[in-house]
């Protein structure tokens, strides 16, 4: 499955979480290092939630860019 994440820089380095999969977020201090725990978050999410026997989401988000006049 591929979900969607945000990535976002902040004062310390990146941030990330995934619109399909509330709570689910990760932090790194570069693209790629937050990238990589975002993905190991993702897998620990998934496995807690087939433990608890809930339903795994499937991706529904996607992203785009719009263009406006500045």
């Amino acid at each position: 499955m591929k979900y969607l994440i945000v990535v976002e820089p902040t004062d310390t380095g990146f941030s990330a979480f995934s619109p399909d999969l509330p709570g689910c977020v990760a932090t790194g201090s570069d693209r790629a290092e937050t990238e990589r725990q975002m993905s190991q978050a993702i897998e620990f999410h998934l496995d807690g939630l087939r433990q608890d026997g809930l339903d795994v989401p499937n991706p529904k988000s996607y992203s785009s860019y719009v263009e406006v006049s500045a």
